[in-house]
C-alpha cells in the first residue's frame, strides 16, 4: 500500500519531467553560468545565532499540507517573511511543492525579496534539475530527505548543491537514515518528528537520535513544536535549531508567535 510520501515522490518525478520538457537541463546550466546572486549563508546564520546563545529558528512559509489541508487562508509570502524577520527568525523555509502543499516557486522569490534572511527551498528534491533550479530561484539551501533517496543519489545531489553554493539540510527519521546522512558533507541534520508515511508526530524522535550525532553537526528539530514546553524540552537536550511552520502559520501575526515561543 503506497504512503503519502510514495505518492508525492511519484508525482514529483512527473513534475520534473514536465519542467525539463519546457526548459531543458542544458538551458538551466547555461543560465547558472551568468547567475550572479550571492547566497546569504544559511548555515552561517544558524551558527551565529547558536553561538550567541539564542535559538536558531527556521520559520516556514506554508499555505497547506496533505495531512492538515489549508493552514493559512490569508497567505502573503512577502508579508509573512517581513513578520518573521521582525520576530527574530534566523532563516526562512518556503514550500514550493504545488500539488500537495499548494506551494509555488514564486512564493520563495517573493519571500526572499521581502527580507534579508537566507531561504531554504522546501520541496521533494529527486534530481539534479531541481538543485540547479533552486539556485536560480534564489534559494540559499535545499532539502534532501533520506527516505526519498538512496545513498548514491544523496551523495550526488549533496555534492552538486555544495558545488554551486547551496547549503544542504538533510532530513532523517530514524537511526538507519541518520547513518546515511552522516556520510554527507553538510553540517545540518534535520530530524523530522513527523513520520512521512502516516504523518503521526513525536518529539521523542529527535531526543532518541541525539546520542548518535557528533558535535560537529547542527541538529535541526522539525515538526511538532507548538508550545513553550516543546521548546524548553528541546533546549534542555541542547537542541537549539528549530524548523517551525504550522504553529506560526495559524497565528494572525506569525512573527509575534515566533517571539512568544522563542524569545
Amino acid at each position: 500500500m503506497s504512503t503519502i510520501l510514495d505518492k508525492i515522490l511519484a508525482r514529483k518525478v512527473e513534475e520534473v519531467a514536465e519542467r525539463e520538457s519546457k526548459v531543458p537541463l542544458a538551458d538551466l546550466k547555461l543560465q547558472l553560468k551568468s547567475y550572479s546572486d550571492t547566497p546569504r549563508g544559511f548555515v552561517q546564520s544558524i551558527e551565529a545565532r547558536i553561538a550567541a546563545g539564542d535559538p536558531a529558528v527556521i520559520s516556514e512559509v506554508k499555505r497547506a499540507s496533505p495531512s492538515k489541508g489549508l493552514i493559512r487562508e490569508n497567505f502573503d509570502p512577502a508579508a509573512i517573511a517581513e513578520s518573521y524577520q521582525s520576530g527574530g527568525a534566523s532563516c526562512l523555509s518556503v514550500l514550493t511543492d504545488v500539488d500537495f502543499f499548494q506551494g509555488a516557486d514564486l512564493f520563495l522569490q517573493e519571500a526572499r525579496a521581502a527580507c534579508s534572511l537566507p531561504v531554504l527551498r522546501k520541496d521533494f528534491t529527486v534530481s539534479e534539475y531541481q538543485i540547479i533550479e533552486s539556485r536560480l530561484l534564489g534559494a540559499d539551501c535545499i532539502l534532501l530527505i533520506v527516505s526519498a533517496l538512496d545513498a548514491e543519489q544523496l551523495n550526488k545531489l549533496c555534492t552538486l548543491a555544495r558545488l554551486i553554493g547551496l547549503d544542504v539540510l538533510v532530513e532523517v527519521h530514524d537511526k538507519q537514515e541518520l547513518d546515511l546522512a552522516l556520510e554527507l558533507d553538510t553540517r545540518l541534520i534535520g530530524i523530522n518528528n513527523r513520520n512521512l508515511k502516516d504523518f503521526t508526530t513525536s518529539l521523542n524522535t529527535t531526543i532518541d537520535l541525539l546520542q548518535y550525532i557528533p558535535d560537529d553537526r547542527i541538529v535541526v528539530t522539525e515538526s511538532g513544536i507548538h508550545t513553550l514546553e516543546d521548546v524548553e524540552l528541546m533546549r534542555k537536550h541542547q537542541v537549539n535549531s528549530f524548523l517551525v511552520g504550522e504553529a506560526f502559520m495559524r497565528a494572525d501575526e506569525p512573527g509575534q508567535k515566533l517571539r512568544e515561543l522563542f524569545f
